[in-house]
């Protein structure tokens, strides 16, 4: 048996490479955390061959001092931390101190550097992890890494590095985490000399804007919430802006990126009843914390972190999304973004969406005073309806006759999209009261509903949308205590097997919480005696076979837990009305003013959109109009 022995400095260097320098995306993420660490305010990266070749990163930080510029290339020397309780309270990007060593350990590597009151910059070279001596050098303040010919002295790591276009995927992705989370930053990206990325000096929102893309900012919700010493702020795209991938998903933790499980989570608890089970969120969440509330210090690369109180690290995410879908309705586009102008000191600010002091709209439109109206109308309803809207319905061929909305709609808008979303129930309108849904129009295979508005059409899924609505009112029912229940005149029985007939025997009370009424009459029969309220329209044969079934293999326990809301979007389906039902006019407008005054009804229990606004100018693309 071999004897136990100390291995040499400069391998241990490198062991440590293979897990902190992965690839040349690990080490610029090394020498970025180390930039900003310094309070550099311009970061310049330059790359060859996908960093492969050459990877090269200028700041105009506080700089290091010549006689720690050997230092900071030997292992676990660091400035940032000093004693186990600065470990425990990390509020800096690195504190290890080891990414330099095990970089300079596997490459040519070159450390320039002039601090901020020093007249001269000096510079060190490391060739396979070898210190050449100090020497005077050419710099302005600031410090510069280069790092040349990585894994050189490795080949068989080196061999494991992919395609130079696949390595610089992953640089890039890597340079976009990190200037997403510094906007007070100025950031500048080169590749083979030529320069991709240029990012000035901006606001979260413009930050955001131009890594994930415009649309994704305009489709996007503001979350702001603050608690207990936790703060959550940034942007969720609405649902129907969802991937089939994960790529949009940036979430931080004091300012570090990081991939989560508990957050995500989280924030996919928060989509559930939103989106569709094959889609994934897109979101830009910064988490902040006190330092010692989070553990950073469990991965090699600092990918992932440890929360001292995860259960209420993951209570408070998935309430500040939540709260912000839920405030969602239909006819409501997404919050605009406010765009301030980026500070004029090096500080960091708090991330920061929309001016904090806005306006807000208190004003009630007239439709918002309608009472909402059951899909099941009788004749006379008909006429109430068009005497409640008569003259609602005079200003709307006003409006349809005249060339352009006036100046006063923009400014009400401009204003509502500065109001706090959580302060919005209902969107907001135009100056003449109409209803964002607008008014019915006719029904389209008896699938679709076809309304006007004051912006152009508007096209319903009537079941998807009524599916929704169920679901909504099944859930606040329940929480409340009950969901109420409408007895059949005629109590209707079906044919069952011995385990359906047995759960309804044990299970009858808990059945009767969701609006159930089951009895067995026999062995083999079981008959339904009340079914929601929400859902007598619907077929109580199927309905109760859903239930039974849902009950059957989880348990009335779990079935009122952890799988409510499973269960009452299936007795939702059951309920909403169906694909070639006809609608009168009335049962349509009632259905859209539900919509408008329903949590989460721009989807449906599924994730798929209820409804699609197309406006006068795409319209008249289609016709070619103004060519």
């Amino acid at each position: 048996m071999k004897r136990i022995q100390r291995l040499p400095d400069h391998l241990v260097n490198q062991i440590a490479a293979g897990e902190v320098v992965e690839r040349p995306a690990s080490a610029l993420k090394e020498m970025l955390e180390n930039s900003l660490d310094a309070g550099a305010g311009k970061i310049t990266v330059d790359l060859a061959q996908g960093g492969i070749k050459l990877i090269r990163v200028t700041d105009n930080g506080s700089g290091i001092a010549p006689d720690d510029l050997p230092l900071a290339l030997d292992r676990h020397a660091t400035s940032k931390i000093h004693s186990l309780s600065d470990l425990e309270s990390v509020a800096t990007l690195g504190f290890r101190g080891e990414g330099l060593a095990s970089v300079a350990s596997v490459s040519r590597l070159t450390l320039t550097s002039r601090p901020q009151d020093s007249a001269h910059a000096h510079q060190i070279v490391a060739i396979d992890g070898t210190l050449h001596p100090v020497e005077p050098a050419a710099h302005p303040e600031g410090t510069s890494v280069e790092v040349v010919d990585l894994y050189f002295n490795t080949p068989a790591r080196r061999k494991f590095l992919k395609s130079e276009a696949t390595e610089y995927a992953h640089c890039s992705a890597t340079f976009e985490r990190i200037a997403l989370a510094h906007p007070h930053v100025e950031f500048l990206l080169r590749h083979n000399g030529k320069v991709v990325q240029r990012l000035p000096t901006q606001t979260l929102a413009e930050r955001i804007g131009a890594i994930l893309g415009r649309d994704f900012v305009d489709a996007a919700l503001t979350v702001d919430a603050e608690a207990a010493g936790l703060t959550l702020r940034g942007l969720v795209a609405s649902p129907t802006y969802s991937k089939a991938s994960r790529d949009a998903q940036y979430f931080y933790v004091n300012g570090r990126f990081v991939r989560d499980k508990l957050a995500q989570h989280a924030i996919r608890q928060a989509f559930r009843d939103v989106l569709h089970h094959e889609r994934h969120p897109c979101y830009a969440l910064f988490l902040t914390l006190p330092p010692e509330g989070v553990d950073v210090n469990v991965h090699p690369t600092k990918i992932e972190v440890r929360f001292r109180e995860s259960q209420a690290i993951h209570q408070f995410v998935f309430h500040g999304v939540n709260k912000v879908l839920a405030n969602t309705v239909a006819g409501s586009t997404p919050q605009q973004v406010g765009f301030g102008q980026p500070p004029s000191d090096g500080a960091a600010p708090a991330p920061s969406l929309a001016p904090s002091a806005a306006p807000t709209l208190t004003a009630r439109p007239v439709y918002q005073q309608q009472s909402s109206l059951p899909l099941s109308v009788a004749r006379e309803a008909s006429a109430t309806y068009a005497t409640m809207f008569a003259g609602v319905r005079e200003d709307e061929q006003r409006l349809a006759n005249r060339p352009a909305l006036p100046e006063a709609s923009a400014n009400v808008g401009s204003l509502a999209a500065f109001a706090p979303a959580t302060a919005a129930a209902l969107p907001a309108t135009d100056p003449d009261g109409l209803p964002p849904l607008g008014f019915a129009l006719a029904q389209l295979h008896g699938v679709y509903i076809l309304a006007q508005c004051a912006e152009g059409l508007i096209l319903v899924d009537m079941h998807a949308a009524h599916e929704r609505i169920v679901y909504e009112r099944l859930k606040t029912a329940l929480e409340a205590d009950a969901i109420p229940s409408q007895p059949l005149l005629l109590p209707v029985s079906f044919a069952a097997d011995k385990l359906e007939v047995a759960t309804v025997h044990d299970e009858a009370t808990g059945m009767q919480r969701l609006g159930l009424d089951l009895a067995p009459l026999s062995p083999t029969q079981i008959a339904v005696r009340a079914v929601p309220i929400w859902l007598k329209d619907g077929d109580p044969v199927e309905l109760a076979r859903a239930v039974i079934k849902d009950v059957r293999e989880a348990g009335m326990t779990r079935v009122l837990t952890e799988r409510r809301n499973e269960l009452l979007a299936t007795m939702a389906c059951h309920g909403a009305v169906r694909a070639n039902r006809q609608l009168t006019l009335t049962e349509m407008n009632a259905l859209l003013r539900d919509m408008e005054a329903t949590e989460r009804s721009n989807q449906c229990n599924h994730g798929r959109p209820t409804w699609v606004r197309l406006s006068m100018k795409e319209l008249d693309g289609l016709f070619l109009r103004g060519r």
